[in-house]
């Protein structure tokens, strides 16, 4: 999950999991709680923009307009990315950018007034 619309220059990730099994259809509630562990086998959640692994939901600044948030998953050439949990969502994006057979989106938006 990325908002491109955080006030940082270059957005804000709120979540990055990659290595995905290709039949994995869903992701369960709460996957994104690392302690709860949830994702699928062999799937690794990395650091986000908070600092940590898994899901972190969105905070916009109060008054700082409706944010946008991108949830993307991509069908990939490759089974793994060979990167691990500590990889910055830059170098996920950029072994996902080389990988890529196709993508699909779901934006939602949030505002905290």
């Amino acid at each position: 999950m990325y908002d491109p619309d955080a006030p940082t220059g270059s957005g804000f990730w709120h979540w990055v999991v990659f290595d995905i099994p290709a039949n994995v259809k869903e992701l369960v509630s709460k996957a994104g709680n690392t302690a709860l562990n949830l994702t699928p086998k062999g799937a690794i959640q990395s650091k986000t923009d908070y600092g940590t692994a898994g899901y972190g939901g969105p905070c916009p600044p109060v008054g700082h307009g409706i944010h946008e948030y991108i949830f993307t998953i991509y069908a990939l050439k490759t089974d793994k990315l060979g990167l691990d949990a500590n990889t910055n969502p830059a170098i996920v994006g950029f072994y996902l950018w080389q990988n890529t057979l196709a993508k699909a989106s779901i934006v939602s938006y949030y505002n905290r007034k």
